[in-house]
């Protein structure tokens, strides 16, 4: 087996390069490589991941290509969200401009990748982390898998093109959108975010056999029928709420239900932001009505340009991941307060005296 080099400099030196690129065989695989931040995206990582795609697609020998994450945690828990938002905060919004874009394009070249593309959904698998394996061509998730898209709870949205794959769920890519909790892998297969489950302890296997096997092959040898999907437990409510108009609709009709677990999804998506909320909603019944993951992605690169500059975010981030004290006040405080201008303008193309008036509009 040969390491090829990579640029990516390490978070901590203990770990080695931020992305391990090998080969062996007919395998090319990529190894998310920041176990002590739960192998969270860096720009560095993206442009390495971009740059042995480019190679891998012209390569004869390579037949397939694997992503995994480093470490007993997951594949990857998101993107550096926290240091994004500083460049933010010191004025340089920019170069979060420039982050997402190059990472939404990751997200459409794997989407477009010609050779199977397998990606080990294995424990935890948040936010980017969906973006740089759901929309492979052979998506591996175990009894570990832990997926979610938790966006509105930091003031931001579900991007790397995962509203489309939440549009096509129906009413339960809604509930995960906007309560930001996460499923099963089982879940994850049943909603069309995954393809094949394979116990976690035959991966080692699996990544072995990928050398030599096709890729199809390969994963009959292991996969297992996935147990049964607890979300679907809940189809009846799951159906009944989300079907309502507005946001306010869904929370009341999920408080009137009277399931406990209904109830439950309502306090979640009362304690997210308002904004960040409302967008989401719109967000994906738009993505609903589109035709490729690549207008997706260009609707979230639009999205993602508003909503960093946001005051949402920036206390959502406090929140959540800097102090850490859970406690974020958002404002508007309530989603009878978001304006439907306000929402609407999020999602319109971005020039400098249109960011402006959003910008003073959500802060």
């Amino acid at each position: 087996m040969s390491t090829e080099p990579s640029t990516t400099p390490a978070a901590d030196p203990a770990d080695g390069p931020e992305v391990i690129v090998r080969r062996a065989g007919r395998l090319g695989h990529l190894v998310l490589n920041r176990p002590r931040a739960l192998n969270a995206l860096t720009p560095g990582m993206v442009d390495t991941v971009r740059e042995a795609l480019a190679r891998w697609r012209e390569d004869d020998g390579v037949r397939t290509v694997l992503v995994t994450g480093a470490g007993e945690r997951g594949l990857c828990a998101g993107g550096d969200i926290v240091n994004l938002h500083r460049t933010v905060a010191e004025g340089h919004p920019e170069d979060a401009d420039a982050f997402f874009d190059v990472e939404y394009t990751m997200n459409g070249e794997i989407a477009d990748f010609p050779k199977p593309f397998v990606a080990f959904m294995d424990g935890i698998v948040l936010g980017g982390g969906v973006g740089i394996s759901a929309h492979g061509s052979h998506r591996v998730v175990t009894e570990r898998t832990r997926l979610g898209m938790p966006e509105t709870g930091i003031g931001f949205f579900p991007d790397v093109g995962g509203s489309w794959l939440l549009s096509r769920a129906d009413g339960f890519g809604l509930h995960m959108a906007l309560t930001s909790q996460h499923v099963t892998g089982a879940d994850a297969v049943a909603l069309g975010f995954a393809d094949h489950h394979v116990p976690a302890g035959r991966l080692p296997e699996l990544a072995a056999a990928l050398e030599t096997l096709e890729a199809d092959a390969a994963i009959a040898a292991v996969a297992t029928d996935p147990p049964a999907a607890p979300l679907l437990a809940h189809r009846r409510w799951i159906e009944a709420c989300y079907r309502a108009g507005t946001a306010e609709e869904i929370v009341a009709a999920l408080e009137a239900d009277g399931d406990p677990a209904a109830a439950e999804a309502a306090a979640h998506i009362r304690a997210k932001s308002p904004t960040s909320v409302k967008v989401t909603l719109e967000l994906v019944r738009r993505a609903g009505r589109m035709r490729s993951v690549h207008e997706v992605l260009d609707q979230d690169r639009t999205v993602a340009h508003h909503l960093i500059r946001s005051a949402d975010m920036s206390e959502g981030i406090r929140a959540q991941l800097v102090d850490k004290d859970r406690d974020p006040h958002w404002d508007p405080a309530a989603l009878e307060d978001v304006r439907d201008a306000d929402v609407a303008a999020v999602f319109a193309a971005p020039h400098p005296s249109r960011t402006e008036a959003v910008e003073e509009a959500l802060s």
